[in-house]
């Protein structure tokens, strides 16, 4: 119940709209008893001498008008409730994932959240606006029908209902297996989300590989885990129907058998027993309604579980509470004996002691082999990730001594993975300013040579780019992301292997680009180029978490150390992708 109980906090902001359902509801009991009392004077007067027709047959119209009005607006209101309170919930949970840090994001995945957010979610929405309506309204018409069989004879009600209390102990444990089934049914979804999400992102390579298969059996099989966790939930909701109506056929024989008694004796005219049967029967249908909904409360109960896993998991990057905004930038950043591990595996540090200090306006370039932990380096500037030990300051401020929201607005990156949205190139370009005009955007793009193919797409910067940016070529999206670091104008830039995945015509024009974004800026360049290292102030070489070499390109060349087998390797890579070139152009 503590789920149930939570739920329901989201409800109260609502509770206006809740004290009138039940209103309505109360109408909608009182209705449908007046429409079982009005059986006994249809029998009773009407049939046998047509007496008192006309005031019956209003109240007749009259019972059912009521009726109808407390069901439709109980019903409205309910499911008005139960929408308001998905929306605030999935609003609420879709922040909170956005505010965790990118440890969370690579804990979960992409079809997890998304059937937290989409079926967990509408679970629940089905338990307060159906199933909670259900519970209020039908037990208020229980009651209605109850206290008018107890009207007529208490005796003879006593015995149709003493079935009843039989019922809820195999209804309570039929509810449990629900929840404990329900959760599997969510977790079967959930896989096939995730399944059906990797596989059409990573659509090329499926293709590309020939994985079609492998992939489509891998959702059938998740599918079919899917099919066989339903079933189970829909044999045991199988089985209430039929037990409702055994009770209900024990309680009519019953009423039968004492009821043509009572009648015999002249204690009850054929009428009463007539609307005393007719109030019976009635009481089925509610009370069928009741029977299941112990188990669709237990089903949203499982869904309501997995959402609040998510609102209860805390791996936000926490703001201190007397933080401070980001500083007028005009010194240096420095990193004082930094230490990083993730998770809470303390013992197997990513960057161990870093130390190095950047003036304002340089450029740092960051080189290693892979894993060496350059690209955790550069996310602790924005705080992607904390600091394990150690600091981080600009300008003697430690970062955590800042307000995020400040600290990022003053930082641009761009990525190897360049990360574009299902929008207009305007909007991407203006992602970081969405208050930029059309001539800011219009010189952004310039500066990153990208305005000339922008003008030759259909509607230029007007265009529609797709997912990720899937309808533009790797530089083209590639310069869309400088631009939108160019439009930012940040003070601090982090560069991580922006070039790396680029063709040599592409890597020219971007590398231009970055000339132009890198201009007064304060740098941070993870690059394998040496094109872009040659031009950095400092290098520092990272090896297992360790800064092994610091310093300036020819220094480092004559030195005859790390940085110069590395720039060994890279040079004979280049000059082969060049000879290559040359080749293709003298093949032509």
């Amino acid at each position: 119940m503590k789920v149930f109980f939570r739920l329901l906090e989201y409800a109260r902001p609502h509770r206006a709209r809740l004290a009138a359902a039940l209103w309505a509801m109360v109408l909608y009991g009182a209705a449908s008893a007046g429409v079982a009392a009005l059986i006994q004077p249809i029998f009773d007067e009407v049939l046998p001498s047509r007496e008192n027709l006309a005031p019956i047959a209003a109240a007749i119209l009259v019972v059912y008008l009521l009726k109808g009005i407390g069901a439709y607006l109980s019903s409205y209101l309910m499911t008005d409730v139960g929408q308001r309170v998905v929306r605030d919930l999935r609003n609420v949970l879709f922040r909170h994932i956005l505010g965790q840090s990118v440890a969370f994001f690579s804990q979960q995945t992409t079809g997890r959240l998304m059937s937290r957010l989409t079926s967990d979610v509408g679970q629940v929405q089905r338990a307060v606006s159906d199933t909670i309506g259900d519970v209020m309204r039908e037990s208020l018409a229980l009651v209605g029908f109850a206290a008018l069989l107890f009207y007529y004879d208490a005796r003879l009600a006593l015995v149709c209902l003493t079935g009843a209390p039989l019922v809820i102990y195999p209804l309570v444990r039929l509810g449990q297996r629900v929840r404990r089934t329900a959760r599997k049914t969510q977790e079967a979804l959930e896989q096939m989300s995730h399944l059906s999400a990797e596989a059409i992102a990573g659509h090329r390579i499926v293709k590309a590989f020939g994985g079609e298969g492998r992939e489509a059996g891998r959702f059938e099989r998740a599918a079919q885990h899917f099919y066989r966790t339903s079933m189970q939930v829909t044999r045991v909701l199988s089985l209430l129907p039929p037990m409702m109506e055994f009770i209900g056929g024990v309680a009519f024989v019953g009423a039968l058998v004492y009821g043509s008694q009572e009648i015999v004796a002249g204690r009850l005219t054929q009428g009463e027993f007539t609307a005393f049967i007719a109030a019976l029967f009635m009481m089925y249908a509610p009370a069928k309604k009741l029977s299941r909904v112990n188990a669709d409360l237990q089903q949203a109960m499982a869904a309501g579980e997995r959402v609040f896993e998510i609102l209860d998991a805390h791996n936000e990057v926490q703001q201190r509470p007397n933080a401070v905004a980001f500083p007028d930038f005009r010194d240096r950043i420095e990193f004082s004996n930094v230490r990083f591990a993730y998770g809470d595996d303390r013992d197997r540090a990513t960057l161990d002691g870093v130390s190095l200090s950047v003036p304002a306006g340089q450029v740092l370039a960051i080189v290693g082999r892979s894993g060496a932990g350059k690209t955790t380096l550069v996310n602790l500037i924005p705080r992607f990730y904390d600091v394990t030990d150690g600091s981080i300051t600009v300008d003697g401020v430690d970062l955590r001594d800042m307000t995020i929201a400040s600290l990022r607005s003053r930082i641009g990156i761009v990525t190897q993975d360049t990360v574009l949205f299902d929008d207009t190139i305007a909007a991407n370009i203006a992602y970081g300013r969405p208050e930029a005009t059309s001539d800011q955007i219009e010189a952004a793009s310039r500066a990153a040579h990208a305005h000339e193919f922008i003008e030759e797409l259909g509607l230029g910067y007007a265009s529609l780019i797709g997912e990720r940016g899937q309808r533009l070529s790797g530089g083209q999206r590639q310069r869309i992301a400088i631009a939108r670091a160019i439009l930012r104008d940040s003070p601090i830039l982090i560069l991580d292997e922006a070039t790396s995945a680029l063709d040599t015509e592409s890597e020219m024009l971007v590398q231009d680009a970055l000339a132009n974004l890198m201009r007064n800026r304060t740098s941070f360049v993870i690059a394998h180029r040496l094109s872009t290292v040659r031009r950095a102030d400092t290098i520092v070489v990272l090896d297992r978490g360790q800064i092994v070499e610091s310093g300036t390109h020819d220094a480092l060349l004559a030195f005859n150390g790390a940085y110069a087998k590395l720039y060994e390797l890279h040079l004979r890579d280049e000059l082969s992708e060049a000879d290559d070139v040359r080749a293709g152009v003298s093949a032509e």
